[in-house]
């Protein structure tokens, strides 16, 4: 009677994803209705984004004179190179771009050390905002690493799939550090050097549009207008080496897989606001479309720096919780660390709709980085400036508060929509395994 109780057990578990689903509906109701109250919480006393609109015009105007002046060379795909950049003649610009090089080599070497890097200018220079929000997106990145080797992707995806959507998250997350820590690092010399460094942008291959909104904030110390600039810059610089690169186009942003995750609304950016607590944090939606990821990381921007109670939180919890990569971090009551304390499958979509937390031994595995995926050089980056045309200058404008933006219950409704996935699929792996033969 074996093979009958080979047969029965997933029919069982069958059964129970089935009686879950009424619930699901119901969540869905809570989870706006607790979105909805945890955001009013946490939205007094509102931060001034200090937005300078006349500034930002003047920066607009000098963009705009950028376009069909100062370049030289057709690059891949039709882009031209920046212009080309003078030799060093002072040794303490030569020295100041070797130890930049040098500084990149070593933090660039995992999304751990990069993130470490971002806190760490934030804490040295405050005025740079961008490098606080980067922090926390490239936590996210993190999380989504080692989510890919964690307990609830056991069967969703093949670990083929697996190591395409890890080298897409790697590729953008390295990328976006290897163009933009050298920038926050000139700003770092040149206060050092009480003198602008931005001259030496072209040296690290920064887009041109860059250099007037540095000279700008050297001299008008407009942390809003840099930040959006910023975001601009950086997911652009990243839309054609790896959004649009075919590799990631075929095997990871073209799939079924994939598409369907934009479709449930898995792409949630979390800010952690304390351990087992509350989380600020929004949905990207299509993360394939340029003006959408533009939109919205300043969307996250404005969650971030307008409102006190979310960056005074946020900030505390990174000055507390070094990050490593697991969710553990802010959630340890329902994550662990460890693969022979976690639940195994098919049982953690019954176990989240039972309790709010996990008991310790039955909870999920969310591994450490360096225990699942290993230090990954990368190829060599393509080296031309996006800035080709005026489309880019349409986002140069102040960013909005998201309204509703307090998101721990979506955030656990989208861990039971994994787990569905997932025991979904453990199931059918146990009914579609060949019936034992009827004569052992």
């Amino acid at each position: 009677m074996a093979w009958l109780n080979h047969v029965l057990q997933p029919l069982e578990g069958a059964a129970r994803l089935l009686q879950q689903l009424p619930r699901s509906a119901l969540e869905v109701i809570r989870g706006e209705r607790a979105s909805w109250q945890a955001s009013r919480s946490l939205r007094w006393p509102y931060l001034p984004l200090d937005w300078n609109a006349a500034g930002a015009d003047s920066l607009l105007q000098q963009l705009e004179l950028l376009l069909p002046h100062g370049f030289d060379g057709v690059g891949p795909a039709g882009n031209r190179h920046p212009a080309h950049k003078s030799p060093l003649t002072c040794q303490e610009d030569q020295d100041i771009v070797n130890q930049i090089e040098a500084d990149l080599i070593r933090e660039n070497r995992s999304n751990t050390t990069r993130t470490a890097a971002y806190l760490e200018v934030y804490e040295t220079y405050p005025e740079l905002h961008w490098s606080l929000l980067a922090h926390f997106v490239s936590r996210n990145g993190g999380y989504n690493m080692t989510d890919l080797q964690g307990g609830l992707m056991d069967g969703v995806l093949d670990q083929e799939q697996r190591e395409a959507l890890y080298r897409l998250l790697e590729r953008c997350n390295a990328l976006i550090f290897q163009d933009a820590y050298p920038q926050l690092q000139l700003y770092r010399h040149s206060r050092r050097l009480g003198r602008s460094c931005f001259h030496l942008l072209p040296y690290f291959h920064v887009s041109a549009f860059m250099k007037p909104v540095w000279e700008r904030f050297w001299t008008q110390r407009e942390s809003s207008v840099l930040t959006v600039a910023l975001i601009i810059n950086e997911q652009n610089y990243i839309e054609g080496r790896v959004v649009n690169h075919p590799y990631f186009r075929k095997h990871v942003l073209d799939t079924a897989s994939f598409k369907a995750h934009d479709r449930v609304q898995l792409n949630q950016v979390v800010f952690p606001l304390e351990q087992d607590g509350g989380l600020a944090g929004l949905v990207l939606e299509r993360f394939a479309r340029l003006a959408e990821r533009i939109e919205f990381g300043k969307s996250l921007y404005a969650m971030l720096f307008g409102h006190a109670k979310v960056l005074d939180r946020a900030l505390a919890f990174a000055r507390r919780v070094p990050h490593e990569g697991s969710r553990a971090e802010y959630w340890p009551r329902l994550f662990t660390p460890e693969r022979e304390q976690a639940l195994y499958s098919p049982e953690e979509s019954a176990a989240l709709a039972q309790t709010e937390w996990l008991q310790a031994g039955r909870r999920l595995y969310s591994p450490v980085l360096k225990a699942v995926w290993n230090d990954t050089p990368y190829e060599p980056i393509p080296r031309y400036d996006w800035f080709q045309d005026g489309k880019a200058l349409s986002h140069l404008h102040r960013p909005r508060r998201p309204y509703l933006f307090e998101i721990s219950h979506k955030h656990r409704f989208g861990l039971m929509k994994t787990a569905w996935l997932h025991d979904a699929a453990a199931l059918a792996d146990g009914l579609t395994r060949e019936k034992p033969s009827s004569n052992h």
